[in-house]
């Protein structure tokens, strides 16, 4: 075969072997390039929904004026009530009963004690010594220890003279042994305009109060 021809094979043979290289070159480049542009819109789209995210708990903790207003005889709801604040960054509001109770007045082994007698019947209001204003709050965490299975007549005291339509009220109790429900049933079906939460009994400890707390998104 002429050398010329030969010659002029092997540079077409290079030529084409060029351009498939090139051409593979260049769509691997391409390939790598929406590769990276699928990751960084991948990473800005979570980077977006992680500040929604967190713009949402903002808009539950912060633009939502909170009280934690709680009766308590012995402490014991106060403690809780104090973990709330914590938790919330509310304000701390005790509800204190004009006739303060006593030893003598929780004896519920007396069928004559004061506690008793108030328990067992309905009607009875105790009176509140503090002045108490709900008018700036949006959200009311109501707490209280459980009396034979009820709330005490002074949280009933302090729902009936105070306005609460369309505010959230969250309910938290403390209790030997006696569920949070009764409690809450009554209210939703007395202050029908009043936005109850099912609330919730507290009795373990701070950490289950700071996650009870959170789940509700503050």
């Amino acid at each position: 075969m002429n050398k010329k021809i030969i010659a002029l094979i092997v540079i077409v043979v290079v030529i084409i072997v060029g351009f498939i290289g090139f051409w593979v070159i260049g769509s691997n480049k391409k390939l790598e390039s929406n590769n990276n542009s699928n990751t960084n819109t991948d990473e800005s789209k979570n980077s977006n929904e992680t500040k929604e995210e967190n713009t949402n708990n903002n808009e539950t903790s912060n633009d939502k004026k909170v009280a934690i207003i709680y009766f308590s005889a012995t402490g014991t709801t106060e403690k809780v009530a104090g973990y709330i604040k914590d938790e919330t960054g509310g304000d701390l509001i005790e509800i204190v009963p004009k006739d303060e109770y006593t030893s003598d007045d929780l004896n519920y082994n007396n069928s004559n004690s004061r506690c008793t007698k108030e328990q067992n019947d309905s009607s009875i209001r105790p009176e509140i010594k503090n002045t108490i204003n709900t008018d700036n709050y949006d959200v009311i965490f109501l707490g209280y220890p459980i009396w034979w299975g009820d709330a005490p007549r002074i949280i009933l005291t302090f729902l009936d003279s105070h306005n609460l339509d369309g505010k959230v009220v969250i309910p938290f109790c403390t209790s030997g042994g006696s569920e949070i429900d009764t409690s809450v049933s009554y209210f939703k079906s007395h202050y029908k305009n009043v936005k109850f939460h099912d609330g919730a009994t507290l009795n373990n400890g701070e950490s289950a109060v700071k996650n009870w707390v959170n789940g509700l998104g503050f």
